[in-house]
């Protein structure tokens, strides 16, 4: 027995080896929380390492670390809805945090924070697979977004006390703003009333930048404004340069990647943008300023942006707050046709100026031809080969012949393999002068218990467009239900409608749908007097079973329901305020393409 007890001792230690080993920790190669020190060397290394030895954890230690561009890995990406060529010509990104062909790995944070210098991408994922990121903060010492309240308004006179988080300087008699090795030269600024909670487009800064100003204390600066100048004291600008060169995390051409417990306090440009990725999962994550920071803003522009994705996104148990563009947005790309190039080629090309360079499709991709009038997909194919002409166009060759009522010039091509199912669940939205859900795939997507409070436009919008951001495309299989909505599309529409569905088509005809199968049942709308759904071009679209109420003093007066095109629209069971016949508007139908118990 005596014998067996070393033998026993070490079986019982080798999973405990086998553990440490499968680790590689972070303090490994001397980094340290709270030195302040630049982290992205020795990331790089503990990355480096963590492929070498097939670990399975990457480790950090709680506490913060520093990461500067200086040293950071730069990598050549194009990137959806980010810059065109003349506001950005080099799409190199300085990336913080790159892991790149790794695969099933996790990094678990322990609650660490990653705080960023200058302007970086924080994160990149580049053909990985299976990465787990958790529980980490990413933050920026310098926030690109500037936070400037009123404390003082008189004629001809405006004091502000800027966030002391913000850079500025006053010289020459104008105030400037910057940052660590940048400065703010194309503004774009919104304004958030505390006393409303509504986030809204304002020339505030325009018309402080515009003035003459004077430094009366350490962030408190006088302005001398034009005697029409009246803004309201306690108000607070958001200032933010309109320029997407860097993005927040990037997670491009990789598969089974999860986010889950990461607190994202501020993102530059676009936020994390998941592109030609497949089945991803954000869990928990919070997209908000840091607790106590005094901060209002947490990104430039969207937080999630999914574009050409597939198998399944999910977004669930996250929280935006703060973004000065749409929380979530999944689309993919519509390509128009140039020119038809043989009887099974044709020559394609990207058309908004901010989309463009990334490869669209792939061989075996299956692929509608969509008429851009219409927007119906009237045709189909598979991509057979794919050679790049120059960063805006392509030529691809199909299986098969090309439609014979192609219309080179309108027509687009939109890729049905590169579109997810989509999940957002338990999630709560806020703090946007825009929209909070954009949702453009013909696959499953379900939108439920959510809370959508006081987004800027329709709380969920449904577009699909060849003509505009070329965000395809119609939907097939939407449920939104049991989500609550709170005072939404106060700056716009479409409609001031709290559920938008506007498809780009110009041609309106109920036997011609564009999106399908949408359903709208058990949820909550409290309303300043808006629409709480306004539907175009939708067959088989059904609002059952929820509760509208009218707050006291409505802004508005206004049907709450609208249809334009419609067919198979049934309006049944819902009860509140409101709701009488003249509630709902039907423009290009006949009495048939709806039913209501109105």
């Amino acid at each position: 027995m005596k014998r067996l007890l070393p033998l026993l001792s070490l079986l019982v230690s080798l999973p405990v080896a086998a553990q440490r080993q499968d680790t590689v920790r972070v303090a490994e190669f001397g980094l340290r929380p709270h030195t302040y020190v630049n982290a992205v060397g020795p990331l790089r290394e503990a990355l480096r390492a963590c492929r070498e030895r097939g670990a399975r954890v990457l480790l950090f230690e709680p506490g913060r670390y520093d990461l500067w561009p200086e040293g950071a890995e730069r990598r050549e990406y194009f990137i959806s809805n980010t810059s065109s060529e003349e506001e950005c010509p080099s799409k190199e990104k300085t990336v913080g945090l790159l892991l790149e062909r790794i695969g099933d790995l996790t990094v678990e944070g322990c609650g660490a924070t990653l705080m960023f210098h200058g302007k970086m991408t924080m994160l990149a994922l580049d053909g990985c697979e299976n990465v787990v990121l958790r529980d980490l903060a990413f933050d920026f010492e310098r926030p690109g977004g500037s936070e400037i309240t009123y404390v003082r308004a008189e004629p001809g006179r405006t004091e502000v006390r800027l966030h002391r988080d913000a850079r500025y300087e006053v010289a020459d008699g104008r105030i400037h703003l910057f940052g660590e090795g940048w400065r703010s030269d194309r503004n774009h600024c919104i304004e958030y009333d505390p006393d409303s909670e509504r986030f809204f487009y304002s020339e505030g800064w325009n018309r402080l930048a515009a003035s003459a100003a004077e430094e009366l204390a350490p962030g408190v600066v006088r302005f001398a404004t034009p005697a029409d100048f009246r803004p309201k004291v306690g108000n607070t600008l958001t200032v933010r340069d309109i320029i997407r060169d860097q993005v927040g995390m990037f997670l491009f051409r990789s598969r089974g990647i999860v986010l889950e417990n990461l607190r994202v306090r501020y993102m530059h440009g676009l936020g994390i943008v998941s592109q030609y990725s497949r089945d991803v999962t954000m869990r928990g994550v919070r997209c908000e300023p840091r607790e106590g920071s005094g901060r209002l803003l947490a990104s430039s522009a969207d937080f999630m942006h999914f574009s050409g994705c597939s198998g399944r996104v999910r977004v669930l148990g996250c929280r935006f707050v703060g973004a000065q563009d749409d929380p979530i947005n999944v689309h993919g790309t519509n390509l128009r046709v140039v020119r038809r190039i043989d009887d099974r080629t044709a020559q394609l090309r990207f058309m908004h100026a901010q989309s463009y360079g990334f490869d669209a499709f792939f061989r075996g991709d299956t692929v509608a031809f969509v008429r851009a009038a219409t927007m119906e997909r009237y045709a189909s194919a598979c991509v057979a080969d794919v050679r790049r002409l120059s960063d805006r166009e392509v030529e691809v060759r199909f299986d098969r012949a090309l439609p014979p009522g192609m219309e080179p010039g309108s027509d687009c091509v939109e890729n049905l393999s590169c579109t997810p199912e989509v999940e957002v669940r338990g999630c709560y939205f806020s703090r946007t002068s825009t929209r909070g859900t954009l949702m453009t795939t013909p696959r499953k997507v379900v939108i439920a218990d959510n809370v959508y409070y006081k987004t800027g436009m329709s709380a969920i919008l449904i577009e699909g467009d060849a003509a505009g951001w070329f965000e395809s495309g119609p939907v097939c299989d939407v449920t939104i239900e049991n989500n609550t909505f709170v005072d939404c599309a106060y700056n716009g529409g479409p409609n001031h409608a709290v559920i938008g569905i506007n498809p780009s088509n110009t041609e309106v005809d109920p036997e011609r749908p564009v999106h399908r199968n949408i359903r709208i049942a058990g949820n909550r709308f409290r309303t300043f007097g808006n629409p709480v759904l306004s539907a175009k071009s939708t067959a088989d679209l059904r609002f059952e079973g929820n509760e509208i109420v009218v707050g006291e003093t409505p802004e508005r007066h206004d049907p709450l329901l609208l249809f334009d095109g419609c067919s198979g629209v049934v309006v049944r069971d819902n009860r509140g305020d409101g709701l009488s016949r003249e509630a709902v508007v039907a423009d290009r139908m006949k009495r048939r393409h709806l039913k209501s118990d109105l």
